[in-house]
């Protein structure tokens, strides 16, 4: 399976999606012009990542920011991760990052910690 990345700009995040390591990460800012849209290959990578996943598999959402639409797409993005998890095909963590200052998301790491059913970790960090 081939690895997915996706250069940030200043409306959307650097995506990396690492098969060979089991390493998938969102960094920068999430506010694209049509979250689906841009969310999609995404989505499509990690439904075929599923087929033949790593025994263990790491999420790093290193986010300053998002929007509303994308917090929807965020939410979708990790509940396809908990199907693998809960399949059993992967044992799943999420490190949501956040500045230290920043309560507004850890907040939304939070809220994201209540629905989903993967591991998170709260990672404060001095600057995104």
């Amino acid at each position: 399976m081939s690895n997915f990345t996706l250069d940030g700009t200043p409306k959307t995040p650097t995506v990396n999606l690492n098969a060979d390591q089991g390493v998938l990460e969102l960094k920068g800012r999430s506010i694209p012009e049509n979250s689906i849209e841009f969310y999609k290959p995404i989505f499509d990578w990690v439904e075929s990542y599923g087929g033949n996943p790593k025994s263990d598999t790491q999420v790093n959402v290193v986010l300053e920011y998002f929007n509303t639409s994308s917090s929807k797409c965020i939410l979708d993005f990790f509940k396809k991760l908990e199907n693998l998890n809960n399949g059993g095909k992967t044992k799943v963590t999420i490190n949501w990052h956040y500045e230290e200052d920043d309560e507004d998301m850890l907040e939304a790491g939070e809220d994201y910690q209540a629905i989903i059913s993967v591991p998170f970790k709260m990672v404060a960090i001095e600057e995104i």
